[in-house]
């Protein structure tokens, strides 16, 4: 009898922790694709960096209304034009208990700013950082810049000891493949810990009980899992296994809101969708050969060419926005008058092509990821098969975000997919300084296609430094006529956020499309 008592007891043992989970409040949640790295300077995908934000605090942070307001600083001043002051927060840990100070600051700072960092370009201005005293640090700019804190709101701190103890002081890149320790393992002071990280299946966060904020949440873990498939994202959804996905599929959207204990949460996203183009001489479909995409003609040839109606409808459900340029209505810079895509007409786009002299047409690459945007790899194919209408015979590949980006960063693509939603700063600047500027080691960063237009760069290097609002707005806007005139990019469509979830839970939905766990009530 003792020994079926001990076996018994031991039974429950196993048992009682694999069923708690359904009592705790933790949150299962899923995407189509993973986290790229969860070193913070290694990569610009805002889907990654809203993962970051649970593990890691900005100086600044936005709020539920999506305005700033002070984090791990608690105050700021201008000291001069080239120099920010900001107080820091005291009392303040990272998760594995190094207190967090000026120090830290700093070298988060330059690492952010290093040559070998991805996303340098979310600090277009800043130049170097210097410790007052333990609780003060100075920000010094190249001139005058008025987004400071909008480009500070995405760039997490991380603890100097920590990164000198693992050999990373020097940031990670997935672009050129430099990895470090931080780019498997986390240690922030933000309101969740990293717990565990297994590469395209599963990351485990616990609470952090010692954030120095007060929790909005009252969840007792997060765990994230990227599933590729839709039908089985979703399907995990239907059958208890997950809390929420976000996005959902936009043809699963009536058949979860018909679910009795499921809800769909939709809303506008700042994200512009939009076709890229190779502007170096060869096309890497055709080499030895000119590159056709340097002609405006064929450019706009190509833009005539797609029936962004029928994208719209049919891919989009009638859920995205048809636009003509790079912001959404949202975002600072916007203009209606630019905002009008060229009209699909295969007429005038044949005979655009017979002007640029090419008839009979040509080869290119196109490029697409197929985890990382709204119906990405569906849209590519459809866009190939309108382009054979005038003889473009588009090479279509797709693959994950994690190799798609890398490859991207790199220029190995001749017309390429990307989304934007000029985060941090939710400004037209981070479209003028990262995607049209001249890549020149400060300006152009995710521009890695030999695009240059002198206007342009003369535009976005006296937007960087005008603190007249209304003169900055305007060379915004005259940057985007040129875009938009020029056919620099081919605009797609403005993306719609859609999540979907258990009728348990209640998170609110951001135009930025970040996932806040913190803002997260579980019944």
């Amino acid at each position: 009898m003792k020994t079926y008592l001990k076996t018994l007891l031991a039974g429950l043992a196993i048992i009682i922790p694999l069923t708690t989970p359904s009592f705790a409040k933790t949150l299962r949640w899923s995407s189509s694709g993973d986290v790229i790295s969860y070193d913070p300077n290694a990569q610009v995908d805002s889907f990654t960096q809203s993962v970051h934000h649970m593990v890691f605090d900005p100086l600044v942070r936005r709020n539920k209304n999506l305005q700033l307001e002070p984090a791990l600083a608690t105050s700021w001043e201008v000291i001069s034009p080239t120099r920010w002051r900001f107080k820091l927060r005291q009392g303040v840990k990272f998760h594995e208990g190094q207190p967090f100070n000026a120090d830290d600051v700093v070298a988060t700072i330059l690492r952010e700013i290093d040559p070998g960092s991805r996303n340098r370009e979310n600090l277009p201005a800043v130049i170097g950082a210097e410790k007052v005293d333990d609780y003060t640090v100075d920000i010094i700019l190249r001139g005058p810049y008025p987004l400071l804190l909008n480009d500070l709101a995405a760039v997490y701190i991380m603890s100097k000891p920590w990164m000198m103890e693992h050999d990373a002081l020097k940031p990670g890149n997935a672009s050129t493949g430099v990895t470090t320790y931080a780019s498997n393992h986390a240690n922030g002071t933000g309101p969740f810990k990293l717990v565990s990280y297994e590469p395209d299946a599963k990351s485990v966060f616990a609470v952090n009980e010692s954030w120095w904020d007060k929790p909005q949440h009252n969840l007792t873990g997060v765990e994230y899992r990227p599933i590729a498939s839709d039908a089985t994202r979703v399907a995990a959804l239907l059958s208890g296994e997950l809390d929420m996905i976000a996005p959902i599929p936009l043809q699963d959207i009536d058949r979860v809101s018909n679910t009795p204990g499921l809800k769909v949460v939709e809303n506008p996203s700042l994200r512009e969708i939009f076709l890229g183009f190779n502007f170096r001489p060869q096309l890497h479909a055709m080499p030895g050969k000119p590159n056709p995409l340097l002609d405006v003609k064929v450019r706009q040839a190509l833009w005539h060419a797609i029936d962004l109606n029928t994208i719209q409808k049919r891919l989009m459900r009638g859920k995205s926005r048809t636009s003509g340029m790079l912001v959404a209505p949202e975002v600072t810079g916007y203009d209606k008058t630019i905002d009008e895509p060229l009209a699909y007409d295969l007429k005038t786009a044949k005979s655009l092509m017979e002007q640029a002299g090419y008839a009979d047409g040509f080869q290119v690459g196109l490029n697409c990821p197929n985890d990382r945007y709204i119906a990405d790899e569906q849209i590519c194919l459809a866009i190939a098969s309108m382009w054979a209408k005038i003889g473009v015979k588009a090479n279509v590949g797709v693959e994950s975000k994690t190799t798609y980006f890398p490859h991207q960063d790199n220029g190995d693509f001749d017309i390429y997919m990307l989304g934007w939603a000029s985060l941090p700063p939710m400004d037209g600047y981070s479209v003028l300084q990262s995607l049209l500027a001249t890549n020149d080691g400060t300006y152009g960063g995710s521009n890695p296609n030999g695009l240059s237009d002198p206007k342009i760069d003369a535009l976005a290097r006296s937007a960087s430094t005008e603190l007249d609002e209304g003169k900055r707005v305007q060379m915004l806007k005259d940057a985007f006529r040129i875009a938009h005139d020029q056919a620099l990019y081919l605009p797609l469509h403005q993306q719609p956020v859609a999540w979907a979830m258990s009728d348990k839970v209640d998170i609110p939905q951001f135009a930025d499309e970040y996932v806040r766990p913190w803002f997260a009530q579980m019944k």
